[in-house]
């Protein structure tokens, strides 16, 4: 195998959510021969459960592939397959990172989505080879012209740069590869410079530690080198090094331009920064290489077990957790009614998702959540400025003096005929209109600034529906601005539950408030004594629900007589009520907190 860098090169695939990522890299996988026919499986590189159910890539992942062009010479291809979807938007960013060329992949029946345009954009921001391809061309709804055409209008490609293939079938993709070969440039660099490669990917291991995914740029890595990370300034002994084929495959050294994994007995993933450069500690390069910009946390929402006893549990799954995913940050919390668990941050709502499904798959745990919330700055009279990620930190309003709250810019690409909905709803949402891009004459991209706040719930599933699920969304943060932001409380019998706190805008609280005490009302069963439910702004109250008490007859067994007879009974009744509901613990389900939260 000829390992020359000149016979190297290192690509990813790019597309929108569902346009055949996975598929196509299958594809490669059997060309290449890579996979013995024996061991294959559908969406071979989606090796975690949840991403191969949900039939999307989740984690980027890296594999080396050998492949004979039709010149007659052995060619190395590194593939980084890339997640679509809009909360991933990091793990694509970070694979850029170490490619020279990026294959963009458009489904032949859906057309150019929002995610197609971002990820268009990032590749063109690290100086990649685009090169585009219309995939699904074998589908009996697939529009190859107007894609075609799309490419041309959105991003400037001519028609014959476009390749037509079929991921499923593997028609056009040999082609492909042999455009790879010719079109994408073989890494520069020179092995005999000093080591400067990029930590773009972890995983971890119970054997051996945190693995590091790198791509090297200059210089070359051996066993027993001692390795330096630049960021964080440690030093480790390299053990073990490789590359995936997509089994690792042990080797004994690394060169420029090579894409592989080390093993240097890291035991705390905490010692490693994504996006790090990674030098020699006896022969440093002069500078790091830029690193990818690191994505706050978008949306916070507490985690709590439905035990208490399953605390040390939920801690150390959410520790184990954060070793494949570093993109969501956790600090310990405690909620009077729900008791110990912990106050995390997500990149979007489906990341919140993920995250709980893993936790609740793959280590057994039974968990509830609080509402999703977005972090607001708050300006406190004293002029102290605190970020407030959940209800219960918000200071009383006669502290505040000021409060700001994220904003974003939101692209939608969708059908000419939805344009209206889709500004109504935006409207509807605060949203102020900046400009409308006419892609092609049936397609639009509207762009829109908008409270985070309002897009994180349930905005993409809302614009979904109504333009009949044809429209995409990406967005991006832009900054934070002034608002009006009030807390509501939610009491039952004048007894405040933290857990159903929520923070809304002035405007919208009213309306909030009472949606949330409807539903309360239907979900909670009747108990044996009357319940109150109550939404307040402070001490007043905004919205009220009762639930009425079930009733026993205690005058059943009273037949003729007189009426005090009755009378003596129904006192005792109401007294005992009287005391239940002093002493009374309103028994909330979980199912609850769950319907509170999509609201």
């Amino acid at each position: 195998m000829n390992s020359h860098k000149s016979f190297i090169r290192n690509f990813c695939i790019i597309a929108h959510i569902d346009h055949g990522k996975s598929t196509l890299a299958d594809r490669f996988l059997e060309i290449t021969q890579a996979i013995d026919k024996r061991n294959f499986y559908e969406q071979f590189l989606d090796n975690m459960e949840l991403e191969r159910e949900r039939g999307i890539t989740i984690k980027a992942k890296a594999v080396r592939l050998s492949f004979k062009s039709k010149d007659g010479h052995d060619y190395i291809l590194n593939l980084i397959d890339t997640p679509g979807h809009v909360d991933f938007t990091y793990e694509v960013a970070k694979s850029l990172k170490a490619c020279e060329g990026a294959i963009l992949l458009v489904d032949a029946s859906q057309g150019i989505e929002a995610q197609t345009v971002a990820n268009f954009y990032l590749a063109l921001e690290n100086n990649l080879k685009i090169i585009p391809v219309i995939n699904k061309i074998d589908l009996p709804n697939a529009d190859i012209d107007r894609t075609i055409f799309q490419l041309q209008e959105v991003f400037g490609f001519k028609k014959e740069e476009i390749s037509l293939i079929s991921a499923k079938v593997g028609r056009g993709v040999n082609e492909l590869l042999e455009r790879i070969v010719k079109e994408i440039l073989p890494p520069s660099g020179s092995p005999n410079s000093p080591l400067k490669a990029i930590l773009f990917d972890s995983s971890f291991d119970v054997y051996k530690g945190v693995i590091l995914f790198v791509r090297i740029f200059e210089g070359r890595i051996k066993i027993n080198d001692t390795i330096l990370l630049m960021h964080k300034q440690n030093c480790y002994k390299v053990e073990e090094l490789g590359v995936f084929l997509p089994r690792p495959l042990r080797k004994e050294e690394l060169i420029a331009g090579e894409v592989g994994y080390l093993c240097c007995n890291i035991k705390n993933p905490q010692d490693v920064d994504i996006g790090d450069t990674i030098t020699l500690k006896d022969n440093p390069c002069s500078s790091p290489l830029s690193g990818y910009k690191k994505i706050p946390p978008m949306v916070f929402c507490g985690i709590f077990p439905s035990s208490p006893k399953d605390y040390p549990q939920l801690r150390e799954a959410i520790q184990k957790l954060r070793l494949s995913d570093s993109s969501f940050v956790y600090e310990p919390d405690n909620l009077g009614s729900l008791g110990y668990g912990f106050r995390c941050g997500f990149l979007g709502l489906l990341h919140m998702e993920i995250v709980q499904e893993r936790l609740e798959r793959e280590f057994g745990l039974d968990l509830i959540l609080t509402s999703p919330n977005v972090m607001y700055t708050v300006k406190k009279t004293n002029g102290e400025i605190i970020n407030v990620e959940s209800p219960h930190q918000l200071p009383p309003p006669t502290y505040i003096q000021e409060v700001y709250e994220p904003f974003v810019k939101v692209s939608i690409l969708t059908p000419l005929e939805s344009m209206e909905a889709i500004c109504q709803l935006s409207k509807s949402r605060r949203g102020k209109l900046l400009k409308i891009d006419y892609l092609g004459k049936d397609r639009l991209n509207i762009i829109f600034e908008l409270p985070l706040s309002e897009v994180v719930v349930d905005f993409y599933d809302k614009i979904k529906s109504v333009t009949h699920g044809y429209a995409s969304l990406d967005y991006e943060f832009i900054g934070y601005k002034k608002t009006d932001i009030v807390k509501i409380d939610i009491l039952f019998n004048r007894k405040f539950i933290e857990a159903f706190s929520l923070l809304a805008h002035k405007d919208e609280a009213e309306s909030k408030a009472r949606s949330v005490v409807t539903k309360l009302k239907e979900l909670i069963p009747r108990q044996m004594f009357e319940v109150n439910i109550q939404a307040a702004i402070g001490s007043k109250i905004i919205a009220s629900e009762r639930i009425p008490p079930l009733r026993k007859n205690v005058t059943a067994k009273c037949y003729g007589g007189d009426i005090t007879r009755k009378r003596k009974l129904w006192e005792r009744q109401k007294k005992g009520k009287k005391r239940m509901k002093q002493l009374g613990n309103i028994t909330i389900p979980k199912e609850a907190f769950l319907e509170v939260l999509k609201m």
